[in-house]
């Protein structure tokens, strides 16, 4: 490897008095001392060089800052050692080593310029004489606690303290002392720069004095342990020699109960054969092992786990459907399609009870009655219910469990929730699949793979046991709120039943029937005792109006489903209970008008006809995790040299649908009667408000197409209408998808037209009766439709579609 000092250029030789400096990190280096140092840094390899070629010492000190990695002089010790350097070694990996012996002392005077390493004029500090009595004394003294210090050192070579007694020179004794000692290097670098010889023999002699007493401490802690081992080590001998004793005279001790226990549970639990013989022969290991094994415990442990599980514990069906049609209703209101597949697996299930349990999956925005379901599926079967939360979960231990080996393992989330409920033919809500995450320790939803399907889950083999576990009589139910985050392969182990959300007749009777009765006992402004007596038991402090309830969900709120009507109603009764507090006697009615005073002005207005007045503004629909929404399209011509600007946040599928609808303009112009000059002298820019909001998808390009025609032709689209779907270059519009939730949102936002892919003609049914009754539906087969619908009349005559 070539030098690396000679690669840094020319330099002038080094004055008389001057040494090249390599700065110190973590090493003092004391004279009369040899230690090999690593040199890492350029320069101080350029310097370890240069004083190699040129037969002259090196001068080494200490730097203030060790995370330093280009000290400068002022970052250094004044005071350093003149060293020699005896080797220069480089290794095969790249490596540079010198092992240096140092000499003297010296103070660094100056820093010179224009070398490639550190480089100072120095004084070397001679030593002092050490004639006298004093210092003659404090030579007896060092030696004496030196060889102290040697004898507490475990391990300490005899040769260590024969050189000590027999060096003469006091001066030199102190430095071999101070940098054998395991001291900071700030203090071995303070009694370095320490020149006379009483004060440093001083420091020496003290630091001795710490040092013995730490070590001699120490020892004695050690001592103390190794008693302590001991001591244990004869226990257990003598609980070994007990335990033979007592098995000869036939007398069990407590930790023969604790394994007869172990053994009377797993007979209890009436495990599966297999199951049963591989946990009776863990417990024969567990009884020729010492209680002080460390895999004592863990098996012990694991025991108790295997039998608490509910190995042939079933809870007794009531298969009712009326009872079970009964409790749905009451419980809530609407979802009849849900109630009904709900009711199907029951019928089905009377008539075969052995028949596998199906996987539902209740997919829709937050609020509309998911979670609360499955607890009504509960109470409608007679099962119990548990509930396992996967929001956030990312390590796929917390389905399948730990290995048992592991400190702190437990089972997965399944099995828990399974020993918990004590029956295995439970129903399991599988809450937010569509929030399971990924990380370094698996994939939570592969593993949900086997737990979900119904050919594999009666196999279920837990990390954490070990032995496989029957999942099939388990009843599980999936809730997501989106299921684009959900991998296909678990979609395909479920049935998926979309809860889109509630019209506002539907949540006016949600609230009458449910959400007013338990915020008024939340409110305390009726008793528990009265809620449970029946709706017709008990006057409330409070009451609510229909009209009230009716403009909070319009004024209010504006959501799928009725979790802020619920907060909304909270807030309104707690205004209540606090007059009541206050003295209030009379009942308190609240009627719309009162709104404004206790929940502020309203949330939400209608601005369709201010946004759609002007020509160029569209309303299209949305889907949204939280359901359905309303999406202002806004279309604006300016000079320019025919770009499209797109603004608003735009995923890649909109803008792309935002230039089809652009080219499928102006493959038309002529037809539209739209200048094709002025496509070349101006800039179109759509913008979709709300820039903060990312917005994404394939169901934009009638709004936008209808934008541009409505800002070419300079005629309003009407302000009643919104639409949504996806276009062809062909002029065809094409399906999409959530046309449930976006319907509900042209309700709840007071559009009466809505202009649907005709192809979506097919879920027409699926629509809630209360929108197809308020809704005039339009379906769309060609733009052409769209913009005969949307602006009114025919602008020229049929734009024919290209072929």
């Amino acid at each position: 490897m070539a030098e690396l000092a000679a690669s840094l250029g020319d330099f002038p030789d080094l004055p008389e008095d001057a040494l090249a400096i390599i700065p110190l990190r973590y090493l003092v280096l004391f004279p009369g001392m040899i230690v090999p140092i690593s040199v890492g840094r350029e320069k101080s390899i350029a310097a370890a060089q240069q004083s190699v070629r040129s037969k002259h010492q090196i001068g080494l000190i200490l730097q203030h800052d060790s995370e330093v990695e280009a000290p400068t002089p002022e970052q250094l010790y004044r005071v350093g050692t003149a060293a020699n350097i005896l080797r220069y070694i480089t290794s095969q990996e790249g490596g540079h080593y010198v092992v240096c012996q140092g000499q003297q002392r010296f103070r660094t005077i100056e820093f010179l310029d224009g070398y490639p390493f550190h480089v100072a004029r120095v004084e070397l500090l001679e030593e002092p004489d050490e004639q006298g009595a004093d210092i003659q004394a404090r030579l007896v003294q060092l030696k004496e606690r030196a060889a102290q210090v040697i004898d507490l050192l475990p391990q300490a070579p005899a040769e260590l303290a024969t050189a000590t007694q027999n060096m003469s020179s006091a001066s030199a004794l102190a430095d071999f002392v101070a940098g054998l000692l395991d001291l900071p290097v700030e203090q071995k670098q303070e009694i370095l720069a320490t020149p006379d010889l009483r004060p440093r023999l001083d420091k020496v002699l003290e630091v001795l004095a710490d040092r013995i007493e730490v070590l001699r401490i120490s020892n004695e802690i050690n001592e103390q342990t190794k008693e302590r081992i001991d001591d244990r080590q004869r226990e257990f001998l003598l609980r070994e020699q007990l335990k033979t004793i007592q098995k000869e005279l036939g007398e069990t001790d407590g930790e023969n109960a604790e394994l007869e226990e172990l053994a009377e549970a797993v007979a209890r639990a009436k495990m599966p054969e297999e199951v049963e013989a591989h946990a009776r022969k863990e417990l024969q290991r567990l009884a020729r092992m010492s209680e002080a094994a460390a895999e004592y415990s863990m098996l012990c442990t694991w025991l108790e786990c295997l039998s608490e599980l509910p190995w042939s514990a079933v809870t007794e069906e009531r298969i009712d459907i009326a009872e079970a049609r009964r409790i749905l209703d009451e419980d809530h209101f609407g979802l009849h399609k849900v109630k009904r597949r709900i009711l199907e697996y029951l019928a089905v299930r009377k008539l075969n009870p052995h028949g596998k349990s199906p996987i539902l999956c209740f997919a829709g925005p937050p609020g509309v009655g998911k979670t609360s379901l499955g607890q009504s599926i509960a109470r409608a079967t007679g099962r119990k219910f548990a509930r396992i939360s996967l929001g956030g979960v990312h390590d796929e231990a917390e389905i399948r469990g730990h290995r048992r080996t592991y400190v702190g393992a437990l089972p997965g989330n399944i099995i828990q929730a399974i020993r918990k409920v004590g029956t295995r033919n439970c129903v399991l809500m599988l809450d937010e699949l569509d929030k399971l995450g990924a990380g370094v320790h698996g994939d939570p939803s592969s593993a949900l793979l086997e737990v979900l399907d119904p050919e594999q889950n009666s196999t279920f083999r837990d990390n954490y046991l070990g032995v496989p576990f029957d999942l099939s009589k388990v009843m599980f139910i999936g809730t997501a709120n989106m299921l684009d985050t959900v991998p296909p392969p678990l979609q395909d182990r479920m049935e998926v039943l979309r809860l889109p959300g509630y019209t506002e007749d539907e949540k006016a009777q949600i609230a009458a029937r449910y959400l007013i009765r338990r915020q008024l006992e939340a409110s305390g402004l009726i008793s528990r005792q009265d809620v449970e007596q029946g709706p017709e038991q008990g006057v409330p402090q409070c009451e609510l109006t229909p009209d009230a309830v009716r403009a909070i969900i319009r004024d209010y709120t504006r959501e799928a489903g009725v979790r802020n009507l619920e907060r909304e109603i909270g807030n309104v009764f707690r205004h209540a209970a606090m007059r009541v507090a206050e003295g209030e006697k009379e009942q308190m009615r609240i009627d719309a008008a009162a709104l404004a005073d206790i929940l502020g002005p309203k949330k939400f207005e209608s601005e369709l006809a201010m946004r759609t007045s002007l020509p160029g503004v569209a309303t299209g629909l949305a889907w949204t995790p939280a359901g359905g929404d309303i999406l202002f399209i806004e279309a604006s011509r300016t000079p320019g040299r025919s770009k499209l600007i797109l603004t608003g946040q735009l995923g890649e599928v909109m803008k792309e649908s935002a230039q089809a609808a652009l080219t499928l303009v102006k493959a038309h112009c002529d037809a539209l009667r739209i200048p094709c000059e002025q496509f070349d002298k101006n800039d179109i820019h759509v913008h979709v408000p709300a820039g903060a909001l990312p917005k994404d998808g394939p169901s934009a390009g009638v709004a936008i197409y209808v934008a541009l025609v409505s800002l070419l032709t300079a005629r309003a689209v009407r302000s009643d209408s919104a639409m949504t779907g996806e276009i062809s270059l062909r002029g065809l519009v094409l399906p999409i998808g959530g046309v449930k939730e976006k319907v509900l949102a042209a309700l709840q936002s007071g559009i009466k037209r809505v202009l649907l892919p005709a192809r979506n003609r097919r879920e027409f049914d699926e629509i809630p009766e209360e929108a197809r009754r308020e809704l005039e539906f339009i379906w769309l087969e060609t733009v052409d439709d769209a913009v005969r619908e949307a602006i009114g009349g025919a602008i020229s005559g049929s734009p024919e579609l290209m072929q």
